[in-house]
C-alpha cells in the first residue's frame, strides 16, 4: 500500500473503494454509521457500484494505523521513498463523487468504532519488542563461574584487551559478589536495614555493597569491550579438544580461551541429611555459602532461637561469634581441642576458645554430632558423641569445602587424588587455552610445592594471573595468598603461607606493660596473647606467618617466606613487624 493518500477533494476516478473520499453534500442516513462512511443515495445502488468498480477483494487492504508518538522515530530509522500511484485501468465512468458511497455492515461480534485518520504527512511505525537473547555460538573469552576469580580474570583481560569479548556463566541468580562478609561484616552491622540490602561496613568504616561494582550486561548486551553475564545457568559438559561447552539449557558455545572457576560446594555430615523421617532438616540445616542462605537465616533468627554451629575452623568460629550478635543462644561443636585447632598452635587455640566463651558461645570441643531427630514442634534434637543432647532451631554447618570438579570426567582433566581440584601447571593452565583459578585449582607453588587454597585473596590473585595468561602473559603463579578473621574485639589475625598447627612454631608476644619481648617454649595457661606474631617453620625456614591483632604486615611476611632464608634470631626477625605498636 502507498504511504501517501491523495487529497479527498479530488477523487480519482478508479481509486480503491477503501480510500474513496466521502461526498461532502451527502445527506445522512436514518441509521447512524461511522464517521468515515456515508449513507448511500437512491440514484446509485450499492450493488451496481460494486459491479462497476474494482472488486473489494482484489484491492490492497490498507492497515489502519494507530497514532503513536512521532518523536520516537528518527531519520536513521525510516527512509521514505515516493512511489507513483499507478494509473487506473479504463473502466466505465463511475457515478459522480457526490453519489459514490459504500454501505459497511458491522460485524455482529463487535460494534464499529470510529478510527482516527492521521494527517497525510504523519508517519506511524510500530516496532515489536526485542525477542529473547540468543546464546552466541562462539565467544572469544568464556568464564565458567561467576565468583571472585572470574571477576578478577575479567578485569585482567579487559586491561590487556579493552575490546575483548567476554561471556561469564554463573549458576546463581545474582551477579558476582564477595563471600567473606556473609560470615563476618554483614552480621556486625547495627543497621539491619542495610544488612538486608547486603550493605556492610568494611575495615576502614566505609559502606560497601556485597556485589562487585563491575558492569556486566545481560546476554543481549554482549559486545567487544562489553562483558555479559548468563545467570542461572550451568555448564554441564566441557570439551577442551574442540574448545566448546554445553550449557544446562542445551546450547553449545565454542570458545577461544576458557577459565574454569567453579568454586566449590560446602561439605556436610551424613547425620544431617534430610530423610523421610527427618524432613525438617531440609530447612533447619544451613550449608552456609551463598546469599540465599544468609537471607533465610538472618530473617528467621531472633533472641529466642537456639543455634548449633558445627565446625571449629575460621568460618565456623566466625559464624559462632556472629550468631551471638543476634541475641540467639549459640552452641558450637568440633572435634579439635580448641577453636581453629588445625591452624593455631595449641596454646593460642585454647586462649581463643576462652575469648569466644566470654562472648557468649557455648563451646563443646572434642565432640561430634552422631544423630539428629526432628521434633513435633519443628525443632531438631541433636545428640553429641559425649552423650549430651540438645534441642536447637537451626544448625549451621562449616566443615570444609569440596571443590567442584564434576566437569573433569567429560573434559578428561586430572583431579588431584588427595588435595582435590584440577591439576594445573605454574601458569594455571590445565589444557591448551583452558585455565583454572580459585578454590578448584590445585597449582604448583615454586616455594611451597603443590597446593590448593580456599581463601578470598587466592581467588583474587589466581583469577588475575589466569586472565593475564589468557591474554599471553605466560607468568608463573608465585603469589603467597593471605586470609584474615575477626572473632570479637580481642581476636583478629592475618595469615599467609603454610599456616598449619602440625608444623613447629615460634611465637613472639608483646608484654602489655613493657616494651620487651619474651620467648617461651611452654606458654602458661593464664598468659594473655593480645598482640604478637607466630612463625610456622620447616626446619629453620619460615613457611608461614600469622600476625595476631597486628594488621597491614602481610607484605613483610610475604617477603620473609619468599626469601627462603634460614633464621635463628627470631627476636630480630620480629622487629620488622613492629609488634609493640598499637594497631
Amino acid at each position: 500500500p502507498a504511504e501517501a493518500v491523495a487529497p479527498a477533494e479530488e477523487a480519482e476516478p478508479a481509486a480503491p473503494a477503501e480510500v474513496a473520499a466521502p461526498a461532502e453534500e451527502a445527506a445522512p442516513a436514518e441509521e447512524a454509521v461511522p464517521a468515515e462512511v456515508v449513507a448511500p443515495v437512491e440514484e446509485a445502488p450499492v450493488e451496481k457500484i460494486v459491479e462497476e468498480i474494482t472488486p473489494v477483494e482484489e484491492a490492497p487492504q490498507l492497515e489502519q494505523p494507530v497514532v503513536g508518538p512521532v518523536e520516537e522515530i528518527t531519520e536513521t530509522e525510516v527512509e521514505l521513498t515516493e512511489e507513483p500511484v499507478p494509473e487506473p485501468a479504463e473502466e466505465p465512468a463511475p457515478a459522480p463523487a457526490e453519489e459514490l458511497a459504500l454501505k459497511v455492515t458491522p460485524s455482529p461480534a463487535e460494534e464499529p468504532t470510529p478510527k482516527p485518520t492521521p494527517e497525510d504527512n504523519d508517519i506511524i511505525i510500530f516496532i515489536p519488542p526485542p525477542g529473547p537473547a540468543v546464546v552466541p555460538e562462539q565467544v572469544q573469552y568464556l568464564l565458567i563461574g561467576a565468583g571472585t576469580a572470574s571477576v578478577s580474570a575479567m578485569r585482567a583481560i579487559l586491561k590487556a584487551e579493552p575490546n575483548a569479548e567476554i561471556l561469564m556463566v554463573g549458576a546463581e541468580p545474582h551477579g558476582p559478589y564477595m563471600r567473606p562478609p556473609l560470615s563476618k561484616e554483614l552480621w556486625f552491622n547495627e543497621d539491619k536495614t542495610e544488612s538486608s540490602q547486603l550493605i556492610f561496613n568494611d575495615w576502614s568504616g566505609n559502606k560497601r555493597s556485597l556485589f562487585y561494582p563491575d558492569k556486566l550486561g545481560d546476554l543481549s548486551e554482549l559486545a567487544p569491550g562489553s562483558p555479559a553475564l548468563l545467570k542461572g545457568t550451568k555448564v554441564t559438559k566441557l570439551d577442551p579438544t574442540n574448545q566448546k561447552v554445553t550449557l544446562s539449557t542445551g546450547e553449545v558455545i565454542k570458545y577461544g580461551k576458557c577459565l574454569l572457576a567453579p568454586g566449590g560446594e560446602p561439605k556436610t555430615l551424613s547425620s544431617l541429611k534430610p530423610s523421610e523421617n527427618n524432613a525438617c532438616l531440609s530447612t533447619k540445616v544451613h550449608l552456609f555459602r551463598n546469599i540465599a542462605q544468609y537471607q533465610q537465616l538472618s530473617s528467621e533468627l531472633n533472641e529466642n532461637a537456639k543455634v548449633l554451629v558445627i565446625g571449629g575452623g575460621f568460618v565456623g568460629s566466625e559464624l559462632a561469634y556472629a550468631m551471638t550478635r543476634t541475641g540467639a543462644a549459640v552452641y558450637q561443636s568440633f572435634p579439635e581441642g580448641g577453636n581453629m585447632g588445625r591452624v593455631l598452635p595449641k596454646y593460642l587455640s585454647n586462649w581463643t576458645t576462652k575469648q569466644l566463651e566470654a562472648a557468649g558461645v557455648n563451646i563443646r570441643p572434642e565432640t561430634k554430632v552422631v544423630s539428629t531427630e526432628c521434633t513435633e514442634e519443628g525443632a531438631v534434637q541433636v545428640q553429641l558423641s559425649t552423650g549430651e543432647e540438645m534441642t536447637v532451631d537451626h544448625i549451621l554447618v562449616a566443615v570444609g569445602l569440596e571443590p567442584s570438579t564434576e566437569l573433569g570426567d567429560s573434559a578428561g582433566l586430572e583431579v588431584h587424588s588427595e588435595m582435590g581440584g584440577y591439576v594445573v601447571n605454574a601458569e594455571l593452565e590445565a589444557r591448551s587455552n583452558l585455565f583454572v583459578a580459585g578454590d578448584a585449582a590445585c597449582f604448583y607453588d615454586p616455594v611451597l610445592g603443590r597446593r590448593r587454597v580456599e581463601h578470598h585473596d587466592h581467588a583474587v590473585v589466581s583469577g588475575k594471573l589466569a586472565g593475564q595468561n589468557m591474554t599471553g602473559a605466560s607468568q608463573p603463579y608465585h603469589h603467597q595468598s593471605m586470609f584474615w578473621s575477626d572473632l570479637g574485639p580481642n581476636v583478629g589475625y592475618e595469615a599467609i603461607g603454610l599456616v598449619d598447627s602440625s608444623l613447629p612454631t615460634v611465637g613472639i608476644w608483646a608484654h602489655k606493660d613493657t616494651s620487651e619481648s619474651e620467648i617461651k617454649s611452654e606458654p602458661g595457661a593464664h598468659e594473655k596473647y593480645e598482640q604478637g606474631i607466630v612463625f610456622y617453620m620447616d626446619k629453620s625456614k619460615v613457611v608461614g606467618v600469622l600476625t595476631w591483632n597486628i594488621f597491614g604486615k602481610v607484605p613483610i611476611a610475604r617477603q620473609v617466606i619468599a626469601a627462603g632464608e634460614e633464621h635463628q634470631d627470631f627476636g630480630l626477625l620480629a622487629k620488622q613487624f613492629d609488634i609493640h605498636t598499637k594497631h
